[in-house]
Order: structure tokens, then C-alpha cells, then sequence
């Protein structure tokens, strides 16, 4: 019959919240399928089952000897009436079939695990010869869940035990009466054997859960440190994570840009999916460093440009001639493109734009010294922001959808500033466009949480967050 391991985790005693992201937080829901790829893996590319192969049961030594079932002057001693029982030493493991998973998630109260296996021994039998024995075994615990000193989720084991099924004489002789006693002393052996296979799991398990908290660099603006907001909460499909992502400098002062006040509305997940959904706060933040480093500035000289978008006093009398007071024509300009405030990213009606507000001088260019501006703009440069996802990250590429400027100050006359926004724009989309989209280079990272690949993930666009849902 089939055998059984069964691992109660106590994880959360409180179901998730209805679909409502009340903090700033990086929400992340973890299908159950994932737990057990978790197991399955560890179980897979680790030692750990490879430790309990080989593993001896002997008269002298373990729990057949001095100690054991054979030991005492008891029943099965070596002057009680199955002396012969002592021919059955050595016995080694050379086959622990690899553990078949199923999981259970138990709504606010934890998890239960079952795993399927085979233990296969060999040895010398007591009339002689190789003894092969196949048994079926079902080990049952309990693990709680608790919190780690570094403020991490921890699985500990706090109960195993181990009940026998069928047993399988696959080689060699072994009179009918001994039966009992392979039975007893496999009940005595397997416990040591196999509950420390379910500790080393729920170790390489704690490893993944502890990698949550981690603390990623942002290329030169500075680092995010995930934290966990609050204990990890259970439904019947998954388990949801309240991410805290605490964004630093480069300096390490702690950035707190302005937060949305409104909840975000979290979709439905569906089942053998996980999901992570990240916040406007974080898209927010990540501009804010680049605003704040001066990365968003740029000095747009004619050598940034293609040859058809001139940056002559030419081009620029044919649009707005009052602008150049007396400057000849065939002159190079240089535009001075400042950023002083924070740029503000909308993710609205499946769509993401980011708006840089730009204070734009637009002067006579003279490599060495610096000239007079003709005139000065105010303006927005909003861009189309395209996303997409690796392993590790949300990845941001940028392109011009509008700029719209107003005139603040003329060297010479007043104009309509409208009329320049066409040529402003060419001179920005070559420039300006490529150097923004190096910068985000450095991506959004997504929290580590047991190894989930969202490479492949399906990304929705909600009011104030984006989604990244995979399938398990």
C-alpha cells in the first residue's frame, strides 16, 4: 500500500484580505504549487537523499546493538530465545525512492504536505546468503511555523513519527517468525533515518523563505531591502506575503517618497498561478533617485543629434524669428534640459507614463564659456513606458508621446512656444529618450520568494500597480 509522509505546516491563522493592497508593499501570492516544486526540488538536487543511502544498521553499533533491540539481556538479546536475530546485521540502505508530493493548504491554520516513498535494504540474512527487503513507510510530522532572529519565516519541526506498511522479502530466505522482528527493529530504525531527510527539507525550505529578505542594489542610485510587513497569511490555493520594499540612497538615508492614499485593488489569482504586484510607490521611488542624482539632466549639443533634427539659429528663425534677436544665421544652439522636481508615473487604464517636469534654456553654443540664453521654457515631457519582465525584475523602456512648453523669459521678444514643440521634441527623442532608457537599465526587482522565474509572467497594468501573475 502506499506510503505516506505527512507535514502539518502551522503557517498563518488568518486568511488574506479581500483583493485590497492597503499599504505601499510589494504583495506577493504564492500558488502551493510552488511550495512543493520547493520540496520536490530540494529533495532532487540536494544530498539529502543521498546522506541515508549506505546508511548501516549493525550488531555492534546503531539500534540493533548494545543499545538496541538486541542489547538488555531482554527478549531479543543475545542469550533471549531469537539469538539468531543477530545474523542480521549490516543491513544497509541502498534505495529511498524519490518522494512523490502532494500539498494541502489549510485555510488559517497551515499546510499539509504528503510525501510518498520506498525504503530498500539489503544485508546478510540469518541461514545465509543476501537479504533484500523492500518497506513501505509513512512518516508523519509536525512543523510550526516562527519567526527567525533576522526577522525571516522559519519552519520548525517539532514532531515525527513513522508507521510501517507493507513489507517485501525481494531476495534471500527469512523464516516467517522474524518477520515481527525485521518489522520492530525497521519501526526502531527508519525515525532516525528519514525524520532527519524531513528536517533537512524544511532547511533548504527556511533558505528560500529567508531569501525574501533580501537587500538589492539599484546600479549607483542607491539599493531596495525587502522586508516582510507582516506574518505570512494562508487560503486554501496560496500564500500571501506582505512585502515591505524600504528603498535607501546611495548614501544609505532611507527614500519616503509621497505614497498613494488609496488602496490598491488586487485582481483575483487564479489557481496554479502566483502572483506579484508591485506598487506605484516603487516606480515612483526609482524616478525620484534619478531625479534627485541628476541623471535626468542633459546638455543636448548638435554632436547628439542626427542631421535631421538641426540645431541652428536657421532652423530656429523659420519657426519663431522674434526669438533670435540678433544673432546671425547658421549658428549652433545647445538645449540646457534641467529636471528640478520629481517626475510623477501614472498606471492607469492598462497603460503606464511618466511625466518629467523640465525647465528647458535654449543658447547660442560656444564650446568654451557660457553664453546668454535666448529664452527659457517650462514644460511636461511625457513618455509611453513599456514594461516588461526577467527573472529578478520589472524592466522600464521609454518612449516620447508628447512634450508640451510654455515660455518664461526671452532675451529678445515674446513668442508662441507652441511652435517650437515639434522641433523640441526630435531634438529629445534622439537625445534625451536614449539616455533616460540607459539609466532604467537598473530595473524594478522583483522580491526573491522560492525561486520563482517571473521571466515568462503575464503583466497587467491596474489603477496604481502592476501585476505580474506565472504559471506554476
Amino acid at each position: 500500500m502506499p506510503r505516506v509522509w505527512s507535514l502539518l505546516l502551522l503557517w498563518g491563522l488568518v486568511t488574506p484580505c479581500q483583493g485590497l493592497l492597503e499599504t505601499v508593499g510589494t504583495l506577493a501570492r504564492i500558488d502551493k504549487d510552488e511550495l512543493g516544486k520547493a520540496i520536490q526540488n530540494s529533495l532532487v538536487g540536494g544530498p539529502i537523499l543521498q546522506n541515508v543511502l549506505g546508511t548501516v544498521t549493525s550488531v555492534n553499533q546503531g539500534l540493533l546493538g548494545s543499545k538496541g533491540l538486541l542489547g538488555g539481556g531482554g527478549l531479543l538479546s543475545y542469550g533471549g530465545i531469537f539469538r539468531v536475530v543477530q545474523e542480521l546485521s549490516g543491513l544497509k540502505v541502498d534505495e529511498l525512492t524519490l518522494p512523490k508530493i502532494s500539498l494541502k493548504l489549510l485555510p488559517a491554520f497551515g499546510v499539509q504536505l504528503s510525501l510518498h516513498t520506498k525504503v530498500g535494504l539489503h544485508g546478510s540474512g540469518p541461514l545465509g546468503g543476501l537479504l533484500q527487503l523492500a518497506a513501505e513507510v509513512n512518516v508523519s510530522s509536525r512543523v510550526a511555523l516562527g519567526m527567525s532572529s533576522r526577522g525571516t519565516p522559519i519552519l520548525v519541526l517539532k514532531r515525527c513519527s513513522t508507521l510501517l506498511g507493507h513489507i517485501s522479502l525481494l531476495s534471500g530466505l527469512l523464516p516467517a517468525p522474524l518477520f515481527g522482528v525485521v518489522e520492530q527493529m525497521l519501526f526502531k530504525v527508519l525515525p532516525g533515518l528519514l525524520c532527519p531527510v524531513v528536517d533537512s527539507v524544511l532547511g533548504v525550505v527556511n533558505e528560500l523563505l529567508g531569501a525574501v529578505l533580501s537587500l538589492v542594489p539599484l546600479g549607483t542610485l542607491g539599493s531596495v531591502e525587502f522586508t516582510l510587513a507582516t506574518l505570512p497569511l494562508i487560503s486554501n490555493q496560496y500564500i500571501e506575503l506582505d512585502i515591505n520594499p524600504i528603498v535607501k540612497n546611495v548614501a544609505g538615508d532611507i527614500i519616503d517618497f509621497p505614497k498613494h492614499p488609496v488602496p490598491v485593488k488586487v485582481p483575483p489569482k487564479e489557481d496554479h498561478t502566483s502572483q506579484v504586484t508591485v506598487p506605484l510607490y516603487l516606480f515612483n521611488t526609482v524616478f525620484g533617485l534619478l531625479q534627485t542624482s541628476g541623471t535626468l539632466d542633459i546638455d543636448i549639443t548638435p554632436e547628439l543629434v542626427p542631421s535631421n533634427v538641426p540645431l541652428t539659429t536657421t532652423h530656429l528663425a523659420a519657426l519663431v524669428p522674434e526669438a533670435l534677436g540678433r544673432l546671425p544665421p547658421g549658428q549652433h544652439l545647445v538645449l540646457l534640459l534641467r529636471v528640478k522636481e520629481a517626475p510623477s508615473v501614472t498606471l492607469q487604464n492598462k497603460k503606464a507614463t511618466v511625466s518629467i517636469p523640465a525647465n528647458i534654456h535654449v543658447l547660442p553654443y560656444v564650446p568654451q564659456g557660457t553664453p546668454e540664453a535666448l529664452f527659457e521654457l517650462n514644460g511636461v515631457v511625457t513618455l509611453s513606458a513599456q514594461l516588461a519582465a526577467s527573472a529578478t525584475k520589472l524592466h522600464i523602456s521609454l518612449s516620447l508621446e508628447r512634450l508640451n512648453v510654455k515660455l518664461t523669459s526671452s532675451f529678445s521678444h515674446a513668442f508662441d512656444a507652441s511652435h517650437l514643440e515639434e522641433w523640441l521634441s526630435d531634438a529629445i527623442r534622439a537625445a534625451y529618450v536614449p539616455k533616460l532608457n540607459v539609466a532604467l537599465d537598473v530595473g524594478i526587482p522583483l522580491p526573491k520568494i522560492l525561486n520563482v522565474n517571473f521571466a515568462n509572467s503575464v503583466l497587467e497594468i491596474i489603477d496604481n500597480a502592476v501585476v505580474l501573475t506565472v504559471v506554476s
